[in-house]
């Protein structure tokens, strides 16, 4: 629960990436009368309408569901006390979307394997051609993998999130880099050139000058392009 929207849009993209489902609240209330089952709860302290250690503590007598604290609070005091009320660990703001996926994954390795619904989740499919598996990070063109460079994977599960939605440099650059990005974003165009080169056929990525990309699933046959 995050009610900065920037930074809460800005982690559920990288979650999204990174193949977790995510329902993102904005205040206490909600997240105590939230009645559909979680994994891990992402607990900012700056609330709204309560402190969030009051949150965590209801959270911890409920069950023992993971709980990381995600605040602009870095006093030892506050770390000290969320991890007594029950937190397993604490991330300050500023943070990166990688550390708090490292972090999810340190606690959920903590508790228990995957569950079975999740290990029999199978890859989100694009079009004829294209599928993506987002729990194992590999990709397939016509049943086949294809070998991407990290970036190159974090930049299409990125815009696969919303197909044929515009994307800002700047969204992109925040998403995929780094949410503290300053200078040339020419590393993104080289990305992008890769994916389509690698992918031909099955996406096409759309330039728009002065803004971003676009990318658009290939629908039937075995002809794509680029633009």
């Amino acid at each position: 629960m995050e009610d900065d929207e920037p930074v809460a849009e800005s982690l559920r993209r990288g979650l999204l990436r990174y193949g977790f489902e995510v329902a993102w609240v904005t205040t206490g209330s909600d997240a105590l009368s939230h009645t559909d089952p979680y994994d891990v709860v992402l607990l900012d302290l700056g609330l709204p309408d309560t402190d969030g250690l009051d949150v965590c503590k209801a959270l911890r007598e409920r069950g023992d569901v993971p709980i990381i604290v995600i605040s602009a609070r870095s006093d030892e005091t506050d770390r000290v006390v969320g991890l007594e009320l029950g937190a397993d660990d604490y991330v300050s703001k500023p943070f990166g979307v990688r550390e708090v996926i490292a972090r999810i994954r340190a606690v959920m390795r903590r508790i228990q394997p995957r569950t079975a619904a999740a290990a029999e989740a199978g890859p989100d499919r694009y079009g004829d051609h294209l599928t993506i598996d987002r729990k194992a990070a590999r990709v397939r063109l016509d049943g086949d993998e294809v070998a991407l460079a990290p970036k190159e994977y974090d930049l299409l599960a990125f815009l696969t999130e919303e197909p044929g939605a515009l994307m800002s440099r700047e969204q992109i650059m925040e998403a995929v880099w780094d949410a503290n990005w300053f200078g040339p974003t020419k590393t993104l165009d080289v990305h992008v050139a890769g994916l389509r080169r690698k992918l031909a056929g099955a996406i096409t990525i759309e330039a728009v000058r002065g803004v971003g990309f676009r990318l658009e699933i290939v629908k039937g046959g075995s002809d794509g392009g680029s633009s």
